[in-house]
């Protein structure tokens, strides 16, 4: 089977995700979850490629990831599980697309407009 790698990005988050065989051990940027990410919720999150899919305990994964925050950062992880599942097993292709594991999450921050002194807020408007 050898290593397989899927590509998750989320916001300016990107994370490269290693699957191999093992007994469900997960690694990010070198640290257990619940130490990298904090917080059970984010830890949940990116499993649930696992647990949709009866892999819970069948791959170690090792996940390097940069850029971005916590949050993004767990998502660009959650998507690149599914990727490298779907890699090795095709046929989980239909599931997590169900579970909507597979859709990239396009929302990004606006970019600052000239003129303005944000995306959409305006400076001060004064009449006199």
């Amino acid at each position: 089977m050898g290593n397989d790698i899927g590509t998750g990005r989320r916001k300016t988050a990107t994370a490269r995700v290693y699957l191999k065989e093992g007994s469900g051990n997960i690694m990010i940027n070198g640290r257990l979850p619940l130490k990298y990410f904090g917080r059970q919720l984010l830890v949940d999150d990116i499993k649930k490629p696992l647990v949709v899919s009866n892999m819970l305990n069948y791959f170690d994964i090792i996940v390097n990831t940069k850029g971005g925050g916590i949050v993004g950062q767990a998502g660009a992880t959650r998507l690149g599980i599914a990727r490298a599942l779907v890699k090795i097993f095709p046929e989980l292709k239909n599931i997590l697309r169900q579970e909507k594991l597979l859709t990239r999450d396009p929302r990004m921050k606006e970019r600052k407009k000239y003129g303005l002194a944000g995306a959409r807020k305006a400076f001060q408007f004064s009449k006199r």
